[in-house]
């Protein structure tokens, strides 16, 4: 278990300066090159993206309704013209056969 303990140890006190972040600066226009490759390298993966064919849609599905049988009323209403004295009016009167 010692050897487990001092190796874990010796690795974190050789690895801590390297995963340790370091202070950003931008001295000699070194922000301006990071923003450059930054806007190629997005411009280069874009086209290479938007160049492929988009897939093809799925083939249609139409699945056909079961058949309703319905059975027709006795009576209906129908639409009947009539004059009523002064004018032709409409009403619905309701026939039955």
């Amino acid at each position: 278990m010692r050897k487990v303990a001092s190796t874990m140890l010796a690795v974190t006190l050789i690895a801590s300066p390297v995963l340790l972040p370091q202070p950003a600066r931008a001295e000699n226009g070194e922000i301006a090159a990071g923003v450059v490759g930054g806007l190629i390298g997005g411009a280069l993966l874009g086209g290479a993206l938007a160049s492929r064919p988009a897939p093809p849609p799925p083939p249609p599905a139409y699945y056909a309704p079961a058949p309703v049988y319905v059975e027709e009323p006795a009576c209906r209403f129908v639409r009947e013209r009539y004059w009523d004295g002064y004018d032709w009016r409409f009403r619905r009167v309701q026939v039955c056969d």
